[in-house]
């Protein structure tokens, strides 16, 4: 009964170290394109989103002070 874990664990392994074999990694002008992708459309979306903030922000002190 313990020997059918211990193949399952082993097996499970063997399949996993397979797959992990499978992976093509990108290079290191690729992987740097992307990471400075990744960066200025977070700062992008993230300045929009502030300058949406600050517009409804401007607009409901406005409607409150009314």
């Amino acid at each position: 009964m313990g020997d059918t874990k211990q193949t399952q664990k082993t097996s499970w392994f063997k399949g996993v170290k397979a797959e992990f074999k499978k992976i093509v990694w990108p290079d290191q002008k690729s992987l740097t394109k992307q990471t400075i992708a990744v960066v200025s459309t977070s700062v992008a979306l993230a300045l929009i989103i502030k300058i949406l903030d600050m517009i409804m922000t401007m607009g409901i002190d406005i409607l409150v002070t009314l």
